[in-house]
């Protein structure tokens, strides 16, 4: 199983070298798809050195469109068989990707989504009105979609890369999270079935 990570980049100078780091510390046999949305800091020019590397592949944007629009540029020039999600900011941990692909290699999952409000992990104590927002919004996605995630803004999504390819996505900014939440809940596969979707604690480290 071969693994395609999707890194986003707008003016992440200061954390993409240590970020890159730590998604190839990781055993699996993997791609590193750098996106740079249009940086303005130097993060271009990481990106290149970083891609001198032999699993790591370099895109540019020449002007910011938004983090959907660097999403799917990743997605489009993806060859594994899983398509993963990695902000660049080191708010999460590639240390999770054992738990959050497990599924995938019991062959339980088409999607699995990370949570940061599950499961035992460490995380960093943040706002009140921030993490309200957050299940606000979850809330009403699971009302839209007859989900019941917890966490739908969470950047760590994972998913086969067969059927994400199959699904048409348009938003360019962050409208891209309930955007794909919406769309794989109706999604049906060639059998008529609903995608089997699974949710996996990580640890997270917010800014």
């Amino acid at each position: 199983m071969k693994l395609s990570v999707i890194i986003p980049v707008f003016n992440e100078r200061n954390t993409l070298n240590k970020l890159v780091e730590r998604v190839q510390e990781d055993s699996f046999d993997k791609e590193v798809l750098l996106v740079n949305d249009g940086s303005t800091d130097g993060s271009s020019e990481q990106i290149e050195l970083l891609a001198r590397q032999d699993n790591v592949r370099a895109f540019h944007h020449k002007a910011n469109r938004g983090k959907g629009a660097a999403v799917r540029t990743g997605i489009a020039a993806a060859t594994g068989d899983i398509i993963l999600v990695q902000d660049a900011d080191l708010e999460y941990d590639p240390n999770d990707y054992a738990s959050l692909l497990a599924p995938f290699e019991d062959d339980n999952a088409d999607v699995v989504f990370g949570s940061r409000f599950i499961g035992g992990q460490t995380h960093r104590v943040l706002y009140f009105w921030h993490s309200i927002g957050n299940r606000a919004l979850t809330l009403f996605s699971n009302l839209l979609t007859d989900l019941n995630l917890s966490d739908m803004e969470v950047c760590y999504k994972a998913f086969r890369s067969e059927i994400i390819n199959d699904i048409q996505l348009r938003e360019d900014r962050f409208g891209f999270e309930p955007e794909v939440t919406a769309k794989i809940a109706r999604y049906r596969k060639a059998n008529g079935q609903r995608l089997r979707i699974y949710e996996v604690g990580i640890s997270y480290s917010g800014r």
